[in-house]
């Protein structure tokens, strides 16, 4: 594999999440290693350190959204610096901060897309849909919102970041390890027709279907763009998450499917989101995130030769 660029964009906050300490997720990567791990692996990696943004106002919502101004402002500032990377050539990764941000990320690898004309394929890897909007949210969180913003659907001003919108097409997005959809959500989910191989299509097809389904079709024209939400793994292995949900993919399973990303070679982005320290035990769950990483990027535990 060629020498590949890297840069690591650190976005602290956690204005849109239930709970506070995502802010600290990004450090958290830095500590358990995430920048080394990857030089190991023969990438250049260039750490970006932290954007700026707005502090976390810690208020209620507001016509069905809790800090829609701060979530906005962070979201342009990730939107307008993967964009940068992007542009450069260099392959972006975001370290959250809460899943809101995948707004803004998104957002520029799309644009990007657009512009060079390559095919998009977004893999979401979460416990949760993401689907929710300020009619149905029984909390007012943006980072349950994600998904359904990237479809057009919630504020201008987070729909239109790229000066267009829908953002997705439904078949740029499949949805993996989902086990956690609020009832309005999942009326939502069904008009929209979302792919989503939900946990109970894992236990019934395993991991290794799953990620072939999810990524037929595939080739050198293809931007692979990995959205991570650690709360995508069972918490027995990932306690450092703000929402926990029983029932997630194990160690074995979670390694198969970032193995089998590694093995398209089209990854070109990626977001690490939901980290949350304060509910982490000695970093542990940030130490797995790092370790799943580097098996994005190529790491087999099975040490097979590559053909």
């Amino acid at each position: 594999m060629s020498m590949r660029s890297i840069a690591l964009i650190g976005a602290p906050t956690d204005v849109g999440a239930a709970d506070r300490g995502a802010s600290m997720g990004p450090e958290a990567l830095r500590v358990a290693g995430l920048r080394e791990a990857l030089a190991a692996r023969g990438l250049v990696v260039e750490d970006r350190g932290n954007l700026p943004g707005p502090l976390n106002p810690v208020q209620p919502p507001e016509s069905g959204y809790r800090h829609l101004p701060e979530v906005v402002q962070w979201n342009q500032h990730v939107h307008d610096a993967v964009a940068a990377e992007l542009a450069a050539g260099r392959l972006p990764i975001l370290l959250g901060g809460d899943h809101c941000l995948a707004i803004g990320s998104v957002t520029a690898v799309a644009a990007h897309c657009r512009r060079v004309g390559k095919r998009l394929r977004v893999l979401w890897l979460d416990a949760h849909a993401d689907f929710n909007t300020s009619g149905i949210t029984p909390s007012g969180n943006v980072h349950g919102m994600p998904v359904a913003c990237l479809f057009g659907i919630g504020p201008p001003a987070l729909t239109g970041i790229a000066g267009y919108a829908p953002v997705l097409e439904r078949s740029q997005l499949h949805q993996i390890g989902i086990r956690s959809v609020d009832p309005g959500e999942r009326q939502l989910v069904h008009e929209q027709r979302l792919s989503i191989f939900d946990m109970r299509y894992v236990d019934e097809h395993g991991m290794r279907e799953v990620m072939r389904e999810a990524l037929a079709g595939i080739d050198e024209h293809t931007h692979l763009h990995v959205s991570f939400d650690v709360d995508f793994l069972d918490p027995e292995i990932a306690p450092g998450v703000g929402t926990t949900v029983p029932g997630g993919p194990n160690y074995r399973e979670a390694q198969l499917c970032m193995e089998m990303i590694a093995d398209t070679g089209l990854l070109a982005s990626l977001d690490v989101v939901e980290l949350n320290p304060a509910f982490d035990d000695h970093n542990r769950t940030a130490r797995l995130a790092v370790d799943l990483v580097e098996s994005l990027f190529g790491k087999s535990t099975l040490m097979r030769a590559r053909t």
